[in-house]
């Protein structure tokens, strides 16, 4: 032990007792002069991993000193301790007053919904303010152990223990994992991607665990069992059973969304904690809700307000390299500069592919053939169809085909701004954009920037759609060329459809089994693996999609790490037996009359259908 009973520490701290302890870090109660409790954490420097370590300080201190929130275990000191085995630092933070969420978890089994919801709200504020932190900071230890309902404050969930937070990051993990729970971790962190989608899957986990008193997937541990052990118990559940079954949650509404946190696949699951609170909070009449309503809103006017005096806002773009929060003003807008492998990288669509190299990238790249043509090049393109179907990623590799600059600009990210927010900004957008040319102006789920006009929509809302049916006028003269994403075309503005600003509508269908065959073999390049039968996996992927086959190979490759061993095709097998298709019959079904109304409608400018074959 580091500490002894009854021993002062700084200035006002006496200790009383050992709670845990670890090789480099121990936890006591402590006391202050006047017998309050407090919790402290002391680090052996040199017994310390030096990944926990950043700039001389232990990361975890450094995180909690800025730390300032009610969902959050407050800060109160730090400082520094010697003995004769060398120097120690050590963190004093609230004490643990109340219960955890575990134990009532286990005392009560599930929860009544109004008690879960206000718990989960709870939490993502905590979330929400960690991920609003300057380079963006991560719990990655959301379980019910790490979640107090403190007696102070008449049980408000606080989220302890943050000894692992980071920032975004992909790879060898900057903290100790022995420790962290695989039944309420995504299936990317484990292989060393951990980034905002990651704590709210792991949010909504216990979520799930609160309105059905199991664990997600039903998985269970035993004392003996190492971390390989359990990881692997967690994904062999997750493929046999597939997406989680929210069957024994009552309310439709908390089915979708625990759905939705949960899915196994990446680009389907919440990308930021404003989504999941607004689906919450919609048809929810209790007084949380109309505060948390309250709240949002006083944030709309903020960030509205914000463009006066030079706050800023997190651009983030949705890559694996993911920028840090920069200037919401636009002469901060980070542009990724055209540089990569271009349609290389694209499995299929070689019509597509064609088309654009022909109407498009040739226009755009020879200028003096255009000029003695009088040609001019297209304003922009809206790709939709089914998801996961690469409509984004195949955005960013006609950037680089072209060489152009590359703004990709997400919903969920500027989403409150455009909706809410000055017609301003929009405007900046463009000019930064024309300021950079030739720039490829990437917005994806376009719908949600540009509704129609037709249904219920205020004011404000109707005059930023037509600011932005105002800047995609001729955008092409200015250097920009727009592509639009959407799996909801049918929900965007009619107007936005029309040449000289969308010029054109290409439906990108399901990929086919020659697309399917391409897509497993650019998956598992340079992965080691036993020889690879693509035909045949192409076969039984008949349904899947780029998503579908890029999840298939990905955990299958995790499983094959953990055993040390190569990826095989028995084991190739086996993934796609144990993962459904992304996209349903049913609902396949309902994306081939959309695209029949579609090109109905834009009969007299629509191409034929192109995309994989």
């Amino acid at each position: 032990m580091i500490l002894k009973e009854g021993q002062p520490i700084g200035e006002k701290w006496h200790v009383v007792y050992l709670i845990k302890e670890n090789p480099y870090a121990e936890s006591y109660r402590i006391e202050d002069e006047s017998g309050n409790p407090y919790f402290l954490k002391i680090y052996r420097l040199k017994n310390t991993p030096e990944k926990l370590i950043q700039d001389g300080e232990i990361t975890e201190i450094a995180a909690c000193r800025k730390l300032n929130h009610k969902n959050i275990v407050s800060y109160i000191d730090d400082g520094t301790y010697k003995d004769e085995a060398g120097e120690c630092r050590y963190l004093v933070a609230t004490y643990f007053s109340g219960e955890l969420l575990s134990e009532m978890i286990q005392r009560e089994g599930k929860l009544d919904k109004d008690t879960a919801v206000k718990i989960f709200i709870e939490m993502l504020q905590g979330l929400q303010y960690l991920h609003e932190q300057p380079g963006i900071l991560l719990h990655n230890d959301i379980n019910p152990t790490n979640v107090m309902l403190s007696s102070k404050t008449g049980g408000t969930a606080e989220l302890i223990d943050m000894g692992h937070v980071s920032p975004c990051f992909m790879g060898n993990a900057p903290f100790d994992i022995a420790d962290l729970d695989p039944r309420y971790a995504s299936g990317q962190s484990f292989l060393g991607k951990y980034d905002e989608r990651n704590d709210i899957f792991a949010a909504t986990g216990v979520f799930y665990t609160m309105l059905t008193g199991k664990t997600p997937w039903g998985v269970e541990f035993t004392p003996t069992m190492s971390r390989k052990e359990k990881i692997r118990l967690v994904q062999n559940a997750r493929k046999e059973q597939g997406e989680i079954n929210v069957d024994d949650i009552e309310d439709e509404n908390l089915q979708a969304i625990v759905a939705c946190g949960l899915s196994l696949s990446y680009t389907e699951r919440y990308e930021c904690v404003e989504e999941v609170l607004n689906d919450l909070i919609a048809d929810n009449d209790s007084e949380m809700a109309q505060q948390l309503r309250n709240e949002l809103a006083a944030r709309q006017r903020q960030d509205a307000d914000d463009e006066h005096d030079g706050s800023t806002f997190d651009w983030r773009s949705n890559n694996n390299d993911r920028s840090q929060a920069a200037s919401e003003t636009s002469a901060d807008i980070e542009i990724k500069k055209g540089n990569g492998n271009g349609f290389a990288d694209i499995a299929g669509m070689d019509d597509l592919k064609e088309m654009l190299r022909k109407r498009v990238i040739l226009i755009l790249k020879d200028k003096e053939l255009a000029e003695k043509y009088k040609l001019t090049p297209p304003n922009g393109m809206l790709l939709y169809g089914p998801p996961g179907c690469g409509k984004s990623f195949f955005a960013e590799k006609f950037a680089e085909e072209t060489g152009f600059n590359f703004i990709l600009v997400k919903a969920s990210d500027l989403g409150s701004i455009y909706i809410h927010g000055s017609q301003g900004k929009i405007a900046d957008l463009f000019k930064k954009a024309e300021e950079n040319a030739p720039t490829v102006l990437c917005f994806d789920e376009f719908d949600a920037f540009v509704p129609s006009r037709s249904g219920d929509m205020g004011t404000n809302q109707a005059g930023e759609v037509n600011e932005f049916l105002s800047q995609l006028n001729n955008c092409s003269k200015r250097g920009i060329f727009v592509i639009a994403t959407s799996n909801r075309p049918d929900k965007v503005d009619p107007a936005v459809l029309r040449t000289g600003r969308i010029d054109k509508q290409v439906y990108v269908p399901m990929p086919d089994a020659t697309a399917r065959r391409l897509m497993f073999e650019l998956y598992l390049k340079d992965r080691p693996c036993d020889e690879i039968d693509s035909e045949t996996l192409a076969e039984k992927s008949d349904g899947y999609v780029a998503s579908d086959i890029a999840y298939v190979v990905n955990e299958a490759a995790t499983i094959a790490a953990f055993n040390r061993e190569n990826i095989t095709q028995e084991l190739l097998l086996k993934t796609i037996e144990g993962i459904k298709p992304s996209v349903g019959k049913e609902l396949l079904k309902e994306y081939e009359e959309m695209r029949d109304k579609m090109e109905g409608i834009t009969r007299s400018n629509a191409l034929p259908r192109v995309g994989y074959r």
